[in-house]
């Protein structure tokens, strides 16, 4: 029979060996995944029905071995804290959040230490020592209380382990290296109640726990052990892929008494073998779905094709780049919670509540952003629809608000309306974790009742959904057992770390179809086309990763794995996915992002440099095809219908001097504001703006000179105003800012830069009454318009605005244009009117004499000589810098008849161009 695979290759020996009966065997595999794999293959060789196997992994063998249970990792730290609150003095009892910084790692290495079966006490006096040594100098009255911690924290830890050693084994839970410690212990026992013939399949890199339970059963002839190695990796002895089978074979006893199984010859075999690379992770999965498309067009079976992902972060991105066509998909690996969408929403969750209490536990205050995220997430926003309640936080600048608040303008834009989804949402969290977690619940079931299981996209959010509530009801047990979780932010702090662990499944067809699978996954499954993604530096292989109190020398020393046992494991993974393929794709990412994101894998070069004279490898660079223009600018014509709208603005409401404008810095955005009247989206401003901040300067302003108009300013009317300045100012920020924060912060900085900009005006103003100047304010924020006949166009052109301030001083008429941004006087001046309207930097000159050319025939202008120019707040040492007609000193000041006439004359040009239907709205880039 022909052998495809090492399954298929296993089933064949097992069935082959007549005196034993199948279901007599003990299958033990590197992992669960591999199972259905295996019995399908038995199934297939099978030419009667018989019973099946025993089929188990090496964590539920040596389950079995020890008589004993694995925990998960967080229940393992409410174990451990219970021990260590038991050894440990009250006084210098840690919370638990603090005690978890520490403790994770201890735990991994009591856990490496049980693996590898050292002497715990001989390890933890090591490390003692060393710890002192490095401060055998210090004299006893230099040392601190931090470093007499630390020295005491070195000695507790064999107390620590071997309590804790205790304590799991009264209780008949332990961590993996616990259960291997006592597997060891508990092997003539269990040899001797063995009745199954046993065989390992599959296993590359061994802990000394699994070598001495693996040889026991050997010797014993209880177990056989069957290797998946290939010689060219075998017998190179700097080959990493062999680093540990070579091991195995010179140095095991059983191997003198059984032939060392099984060395193949399939790596130097034919095969077709692609290196691409490409920017970014989405480049990744968008060519992965190519090669999909590539491979079906050959054969639409898939079942002969795995993906194997080097970051699992990219399950998403793949699944969303797979073609149609792809029917049957199995996802063989676990998708980290911590990018769950689900679990994004409750982390959110937990940062309003806990915000929300530390500002202020009695108001219990929430910062809008957090409370939109919540509102606006994919999981919430479809479901709960209180869109205008999102609408009146960004109107009014809604910054910080109580829960009450929020409640209230629920109750107002939806009266009578009940939303159980915005109430669990939002309502308080008390000190009851009990109820906090009851409330998590509800939200997760809530939106699970919106979800349906006919739609393919809702399947996969109710899987990330289900993960979250398993996460949850996980909470809800470590509360109800271990009472340690005490406050908000210890159960923040837990959930996270679950988080960080735990895993969301998919259910698929396991036999049919794609298979997506992670590294581990991969283990003994042999595909005829293998697609592997992020093969870089830091991925494939990991890297380093020093998460141990033990240093690197001592480890070495003492024969626990480094760094390079683990690149040496991520080589064999690497090179048993391309054992028994056909075709090969490798794809990095070729991106500098990120420390080492654009290296490619070293096992990428090893396979190019040690080419198999059988392998045709090819190597490609993919990137994004730049077109010649970066941006095409947009053009919209000018229909019938645009060119009435125009009409309709020229002669009603008019074209005002900043929209004139607008079209010279940008047509499109003309046509935007004026013909489509689009204007920019409200937000939350939740620090004042320029714009903003001007307004408010305005508005004080009119404020404050309205109760003088039309009188001669003097000194007195001055100072009353100064006494009135924070007042003005404070009501026209309450105004316009509504409900946002201004007595802190940036704000508060606006606020001051308000006060200050009014004051630094009144001073000018007072000096100059000093100086003798005779000042009357005619008009504050007056609308003027006026109307121009343009040649050609049937109908007068309106011209409309604001303007600020219209005085009379020393019987001269200013118009004054006030703008909290700095200009200069020499802005100001032109030579003459050539191209005036064409260039944007002309834009407050434009402005001025559109001004001017408004005032010309107002009442209040009785033959006077008018001058126009603007007041800067961010240069008003400068006082009035006004509109000049020519070079220097000689500039001419005074707005004329004449100047307005040659100004009317490009006014005219400007508006013909913008009822031109030829030239069309082009945006300008």
């Amino acid at each position: 029979m022909k052998q495809n695979t090492f399954l298929d290759k296993l089933s064949q020996t097992i069935l082959s060996q007549s005196d034993i009966e199948l279901s007599n065997c003990l299958i033990v595999l590197p992992n669960k995944r591999a199972k259905v794999f295996l019995l399908e293959s038995l199934k297939n060789q099978l030419e009667t029905t018989s019973f099946a196997p025993t089929i188990i992994s090496i964590e539920d063998f040596i389950q079995e071995i020890s008589n004993l249970r694995t925990i998960d990792p967080v229940e393992l730290l409410f174990e451990f804290y219970e021990v260590y609150l038991s050894v440990t003095e009250k006084a210098k009892q840690q919370s638990f959040e603090e005690f978890a910084t520490w403790a994770k790692t201890a735990i991994q290495d009591f856990n490496e230490i049980d693996r590898y079966l050292l002497d715990p006490s001989h390890v933890f006096s090591y490390l003692e020592d060393i710890e002192a040594l490095k401060r055998w100098n210090l004299e006893p009255s230099n040392t601190t209380k931090l470093i007499d911690t630390h020295l005491e924290f070195w000695a507790k830890l064999p107390l620590y382990y071997e309590s804790f050693y205790n304590h799991l084994l009264k209780k008949g839970i332990g961590y993996q290296g616990l259960l291997y410690r006592e597997a060891v212990k508990n092997l003539a026992p269990f040899t001797a109640t063995i009745t199954n013939q046993i065989y390992f399949a599959g296993f590359n890199a061994l802990n000394q726990a699994e070598e001495r339970i693996f040889k026991h059963l050997a010797n014993e002839n209880k177990a056989r052990i069957y290797w998946d190695i290939d010689e060219v990796f075998l017998n190179d002895s700097y080959h990493d892929a062999g680093l540990f089978i070579r091991k195995f074979k010179k140095e095991w006893k059983p191997f003198v008494n059984q032939n060392f199984e099984w060395v193949v010859n399939h790596f130097s075999e034919a095969k077709n073998i692609e290196i691409i690379g490409t920017p970014k992770s989405i480049g990744q999965a968008k060519i992965v779905g190519t090669i999909i498309e590539k491979i079906q067009s050959e054969n639409p079976n898939l079942e002969k094709t795995a993906v194997v992902l080097g970051d699992e972060n990219l399950l998403l991105p793949v699944l969303y780049s797979l073609p149609e066509s792809v029917e049957a998909l199995n996802i063989t690996m676990g998708y980290p919670s911590k990018n769950n969408p689900a679990q994004l929403l409750i982390s959110k969750l937990f940062k309003l509540h806990t915000n929300a209490k530390q500002r202020n536990d009695k108001s219990y205050t929430f910062y809008y952003k957090e409370v939109l995220d919540i509102l606006n997430h994919p999981l919430v926003e479809p479901y709960c629809k209180v869109e205008e309640v999102v609408k009146v936080i960004n109107n009014n600048n809604f910054t910080f608000f109580s829960n009450q608040k929020l409640f209230s303008l629920f109750e107002e834009k939806y009266p009578n309306t009940e939303n159980k989804f915005f109430e669990l949402l939002f309502t308080r969290w008390d000190d009851s974790i009990s109820d906090i977690l009851t409330n998590l619940n509800s939200i997760l079931l809530t939106i699970k009742s919106y979800l349906s299981n006919d739609d393919s996209e809702e399947k996969v959010t109710k899987a990330f959904v289900y993960s979250v509530f398993k996460t949850i009801n996980k909470l809800t047990n470590y509360h109800e057992t271990y009472n340690q979780i005490e406050s908000l932010q210890s159960l923040q702090a837990i959930y996270k770390q679950i988080i960080d662990l735990a895993e969301v499944s998919f259910e698929g067809e396991p036999l049919s179809g794609l298979q997506v699978m992670g590294v581990l996954e991969s283990r003994v499954l042999d595909f005829e086309n293998v697609i592997i993604t992020s093969v870089n530096e830091g991925k494939f292989p990991a890297g380093k990763s020093q998460n141990s109190f033990i240093p690197y020398d001592v480890k070495k020393e003492l024969g626990l794995p480094t760094y390079k046992e683990k690149d040496a494991i991520y080589c064999y993974h690497f090179y048993h996915l391309l054992l028994r393929a056909k075709n090969v794709w490798l794809l990095y990412n070729t991106d500098n992002e990120g420390i080492d994101a654009g290296e490619k894998s070293r096992f990428i070069t090893q396979l190019e440099i040690e080419k198999q004279p059988s392998h045709t490898i090819s190597s490609t660079i993919y990137n994004a095809v730049l077109p010649e223009k970066a941006y095409e600018p947009v053009t919209i014509p000018k229909t019938d219908k645009i060119i009435t709208r125009l009409r309709e603005i020229a002669t009603d409401k008019g074209f005002s001097p900043s929209s004139l404008t607008n079209y010279i810095r940008n047509p499109l955005q003309f046509y935007m504001q004026r013909i489509l009247r689009i204007n920019e989206a409200d937000e939350v401003e939740e620090n004042i703006a320029v714009n903003t901040l001007g307004t408010i300067i305005h508005n004080a302003l009119e404020e404050l000179y309205t109760p003088y108009l039309n009188q001669y300013l003097a000194l007195h009317h001055i100072e009353t105003m100064e006494t009135k300045i924070d007042e003005v100012i404070l009501k026209h920020f309450k105004e316009i800012y509504k409900e946002g924060e201004i007595t802190k912060g940036k704000n508060l900085l606006a606020f001051e830069v308000a006060k200050r900009n009014v004051y630094n005006f009144l001073q000018i103003e007072k000096k100059d009454i000093e100086e003798g100047q005779a000042i009357k304010v005619l008009l504050l924020e007056a609308s003027l318009s006026c109307e121009i006949e343009v040649k050609s166009l049937p109908f007068p052109i309106k011209i409309a605005g604001k303007v600020d301030r219209i005085e009379e001083r020393d019987g001269t008429i200013r118009i004054i244009d006030y703008k909290t941004g700095k200009v200069l006087g020499n802005s100001l001046k032109i030579h003459d009117f050539t191209d005036l309207t064409s260039d944007i930097k002309n834009e407050k000159i434009i402005q001025l004499l559109c001004y001017a050319l408004m005032f010309e025939n107002h009442e209040l202008k009785q033959n006077r000589e008018v001058s126009a120019g603007i007041v800067s707040f961010k240069n008003m040492k400068s006082g009035f810098l006004p509109f000049g007609l020519g070079k220097g000193k000689d500039a001419e000041l005074a707005i004329s008849t004449e100047i307005l006439e040659d100004f009317k004359a490009e006014l005219e040009i400007l508006i013909l161009e913008i009822f031109n239907a030829e030239i069309p709205f082009k945006e300008k880039v």
